[in-house]
């Protein structure tokens, strides 16, 4: 296999990246193919559709996944689950499946063809093996059970700003940090509030507090 394109975000490292593609509907990327692919031909017709597959690959992992179960953060990293019955980004196998939303395909790019999608959950450098069109009538399930996230919603926190801070932000900018902070990018285990953390975002860094149910963010800066 070979990387066709790689994925562009204001997402720059593994942190703070959502869980799963569509939570964060609002955060917007880019598929920017390989200089082999970037003939138009490789995506005629692709404009008539709504959603793409991405499978891609988890580059920033530094090892594969050896171990038979893992512990999803969404049962609080306490029960064991077999890797195959999750999502868990340490598998055998290092391949990401994500559903985004095309918004459009730029032809007259430099780097094109470029395609602007948005939901999806890829680290900015993130090689793409391939793109598959989402299909309805195939690829759409309601009412189907999803095992043992049925019962286990996904505890979204209270996200404030602290007074002045976030002014550098635009309001797009800020819509999607919020979006994302609610998610709670920290570790499971983590559970200190007096503990300050960073995620970068484009070209700031974005620090802040969790307590109680209450992010606080009290520092937006521009990186060095």
């Amino acid at each position: 296999m070979q990387s066709i394109a790689l994925f562009v975000s204001p997402l720059k490292s593994k942190f703070g990246i959502p869980r799963q593609s569509g939570l964060v509907e609002e955060l917007q990327g880019e598929v920017v193919f390989q200089p082999e692919f970037r003939n138009p031909d490789f995506v005629r017709g692709l404009e008539g559709f709504d959603y793409i597959w991405l499978l891609w690959l988890f580059s920033a992992n530094k090892t594969s996944g050896s171990a038979a179960t893992v512990r999803p953060p969404l049962l609080g990293g306490n029960q064991a689950m077999g890797v195959f019955a999750t999502r868990s980004p340490f598998r055998p196998n290092p391949i990401g499946l994500s559903a985004v939303r095309l918004v459009g395909i730029d032809l007259d790019d430099a780097r094109g063809p470029v395609l602007h999608v948005r939901g999806a959950d890829l680290m900015d450098g993130t090689p793409i093996i391939d793109i598959k069109p989402y299909v309805e009538y195939a690829d759409c399930h309601p009412g189907v059970r999803s095992g043992f996230v049925d019962g286990h919603a996904w505890e979204q926190l209270d996200v404030v700003f602290s007074e002045g801070v976030g002014e550098c932000l635009d309001k797009h900018e800020r819509q999607v940090v919020e979006r994302l902070l609610a998610l709670d990018p920290r570790p499971h285990y983590h559970d200190d509030p007096q503990r300050v953390y960073g995620m970068p975002f484009a070209d700031k860094d974005i620090r802040f507090k969790v307590s109680d149910g209450i992010l606080t963010v009290v520092e937006v800066c521009h990186k060095e």
